[in-house]
């Protein structure tokens, strides 16, 4: 995990000499090690790209600033991760009898999670594709609902037990999905 990211996500100066904190961090890194079980799954699509959404197959995917990032592009993954249910737990505990030490978990997980992410576009750029940046229900004006479309697109529940609450947060809480355009070859 990457310490300056996790210092970033505490809002601290990438060069503080607090070795209390320092030493938390790197307790708290092994733990997460120690339980993640990250999964990911993804799936390539053909897709149209109009001024404001992108379309696969039937399903529309309405965003302005999604079909900006990805105008021009034939293709896109899209991918669930999630770092398993014993972050969440471990997360429960530390929330409940000691909370400085939840916070920083808390920050080494984000990290974690986008470390996931990142191995997954290593994959994609190994096999030679070209990337636009990832976009994320959430995100600007791509709402949150949009990833009941991603859940049934990949079957995330059954395949990697992710699921979605009817406010479409994700359980475990340390989980991502995420529409990454393809550059056309």
């Amino acid at each position: 995990m990457n310490r300056a990211e996790i210092l970033r996500y505490l809002r601290t100066s990438s060069k503080t000499e607090d070795e209390r904190l320092l030493s938390l961090i790197d307790e708290c890194c092994e733990e997460v090690n120690a339980c993640v079980k990250p999964k990911t799954l993804h799936r390539i699509f053909d897709c149209e790209v109009t001024a404001d959404s992108l379309i696969i197959g039937d399903i529309v995917f309405k965003s302005k600033r999604l079909a900006d990032t990805i105008k021009g592009c034939r293709r896109v993954c899209i991918f669930g991760a999630t770092l398993g249910t014993e972050c969440d737990r471990l997360l429960r505990t530390y929330s409940a009898t000691d909370i400085t030490r939840s916070i920083v978990l808390q920050a080494c997980l984000a990290s974690k999670i986008e470390e996931v992410c990142d191995h997954l576009e290593d994959v994609l750029i190994a096999d030679g594709m070209s990337l636009r940046q990832r976009y994320s229900p959430g995100y600007f004006d791509l709402d949150i609902e949009e990833n009941r479309k991603i859940f049934e697109m990949l079957e995330l529940t059954k395949r990697i037990g992710l699921t979605l609450t009817d406010t479409c947060q994700m359980v475990p809480t340390k989980s991502v999905t995420a529409i990454i355009g393809i550059e056309n070859d």
